[in-house]
C-alpha cells in the first residue's frame, strides 16, 4: 500500500505506527532512484513527495532550506535567478537504472544518495554542503541536525551520517544546504589523448596547477578539463593549459554545460538494456593498470571521471554482473558499486562494497540506534 504523508507529524505517526507492528517501510520521494541499492520487500511504501517547497533562501548568506520532497529542478531555477548553484553538481542516474527513462529528482533523494557530479574532485561530496536537517527515525521522532550556518560545531555531525544512508536510518524532512555563486563563463578544453597513463598524469598536472580546472574527465580517448570563473581569467587559465598541453577543441558556455550534463549523468551508458554499470573509487594513479584489467572482460566499455578516481563501467549483465571479478580487480583501498542492473542481478550480488566484520557490525549497531526495528527501506543498504 502507498502511503501519502504531506507533513512530518503525519510521517512520525505513520513510522510509529510501523515500528508498533513490525511493518516495513519503503521511502520514496520522485522515484528517480528507486533501482538503486539492493531490492527491498516492504510492507508499505512511504511517499514523501508531497511535502515540497523552499522554505527559506538567503542569497547574501548562500544558504537555502527546502523540504525533502521538493523537485530539484525548482531548486535550481531559484538559484539561477540569484547567479548561484549548487556546486556539488548532484547526479541524476535515471537513465541508467531499468526502464531507462530520465526522471526527475527531489532533494530528498539527492541527500539521501550522496551522489555528486563531475565537480565532486574541487567542491566536495553532497554531504559537503549539507549544514542542517530535519528528519524522522524508525521510532517515530521527530529530530534536528546542524543548523543554517557553515561553522556549526555542536556535537557530533549526524548530517554527514545521514547523507548517503538511503533512507535506512530516517526519513528526511527538511534540509538546508550551502550554495555557491555560479560562474559568469565556463569553457571546455577537450585534448587527444589516447594513452591512459598519459591522459591521468596530465589531468593530475591540471587540477595541481594553477589552472584550476573544476573538472577532469577522461573519454573516448580524450581528456575534457572544465574552466569556470570571470572571463578573462577563464581565458587566461586556458591558454596555459594549452601552453602546456597542446592545441586543445574549446566547447564554450552552453556546449560546456552540455557537455558536463552528460559525464555528471552518465549518458554515454544510456540505452543500453540488461547492462551492469559499475562506479569504482580509486586513486588515480591506479587507473591506468585497473583499466586495462577491465578492458580484458568482455564487451566492457570504461570512462573516467574525477581526474581519474572514478572509473565507470559498463558491461553485460549476466548472472552476477561479475562482481566478484570486478571487485579482485580493484587495487587495495578501491571500492566497487553495483550502480545499474537487472533486478534479479542486484537481488543475488552485493550492490555496495562489502565490508569488514567489525565494520559491518559497527553499521549494524548505527542502524539499530536509529531505528531498532529495521523498518525503514530494510534490506536497501544489505542490512
Amino acid at each position: 500500500m502507498i502511503i501519502e504523508a504531506k507533513d512530518p507529524q503525519i510521517m512520525a505517526e505513520v513510522i510509529a505506527a510501523a515500528a508498533a507492528d513490525g511493518r516495513r517501510l519503503g521511502l520514496q520521494g520522485g522515484g528517480s532512484k528507486i533501482g538503486l541499492g539492493q531490492p527491498m520487500t516492504v510492507d508499505d511504501q512511504l511517499d514523501l513527495s508531497g511535502w515540497r517547497g523552499i522554505t527559506s533562501y538567503e542569497p547574501e548568506e548562500l544558504v537555502l532550506s527546502a523540504r525533502a520532497g521538493t523537485p530539484l529542478a525548482d531548486i535550481e531555477v531559484a538559484l539561477a535567478a540569484q547567479q548561484q548553484h549548487l556546486a556539488f553538481e548532484p547526479r541524476n542516474l535515471s537513465g541508467l537504472l531499468e526502464g531507462g527513462r530520465v526522471q526527475d529528482q527531489t532533494l530528498g533523494g539527492v541527500v539521501a544518495t550522496n551522489l555528486a557530479g563531475p565537480r565532486r574532485c574541487t567542491a566536495g561530496a553532497v554531504r559537503d554542503h549539507v549544514l542542517g536537517l530535519s528528519a524522522i527515525n524508525g521510532r517515530g521522532e521527530i529530530f534536528k541536525a546542524g543548523g543554517r550556518v557553515v561553522k556549526n560545531v555542536t556535537g557530533y555531525d549526524l548530517c554527514k551520517l545521514l547523507t548517503g544512508s538511503f533512507g535506512t536510518l530516517a526519513a528526511l524532512t527538511e534540509i538546508t544546504l550551502k550554495v555557491l555563486p555560479a560562474s559568469e563563463t565556463e569553457e571546455t578544453l577537450v585534448i587527444a589523448a589516447p594513452d591512459v597513463s598519459k591522459a591521468v598524469q596530465q589531468m593530475a598536472e591540471a587540477l595541481g596547477g594553477s589552472a584550476a580546472p573544476s573538472a577532469a574527465s577522461w573519454l573516448d580517448g580524450k581528456i575534457f578539463l572544465r574552466l569556470e570563473g570571470f572571463g578573462p581569467s577563464v581565458r587566461a587559465r586556458r591558454q596555459k593549459l594549452t601552453d602546456r598541453f597542446g592545441a586543445a577543441e574549446v566547447l564554450e558556455d552552453a556546449a560546456s554545460r552540455d557537455c558536463w550534463q552528460a559525464i555528471r549523468d552518465v549518458k554515454p551508458f544510456h540505452g543500453r538494456p540488461g547492462q551492469a554499470v559499475w562506479k569504482l573509487s580509486i586513486r588515480p594513479s591506479d587507473a591506468p593498470a585497473l583499466l586495462g584489467r577491465l578492458s580484458e572482460l568482455e564487451e566492457a566499455r570504461t570512462f573516467l571521471d574525477w581526474g581519474g578516481a572514478l572509473v565507470w563501467l559498463s558491461l553485460p549483465a549476466e548472472r552476477d554482473a561479475k562482481a566478484g571479478t570486478i571487485r579482485q580487480m580493484l587495487p587495495l583501498g578501491g571500492q566497487g558499486w553495483l550502480v545499474a542492473a537487472p533486478l534479479a542481478v542486484r537481488a543475488a550480488v552485493p550492490v555496495f562494497p562489502p565490508l569488514l566484520p567489525a565494520l559491518a557490525a559497527l553499521q549494524t549497531r548505527v542502524k539499530a540506534s536509529f531505528d531498532p526495528g529495521f523498518i525503514l527501506n530494510p534490506g536497501r543498504m544489505g542490512f
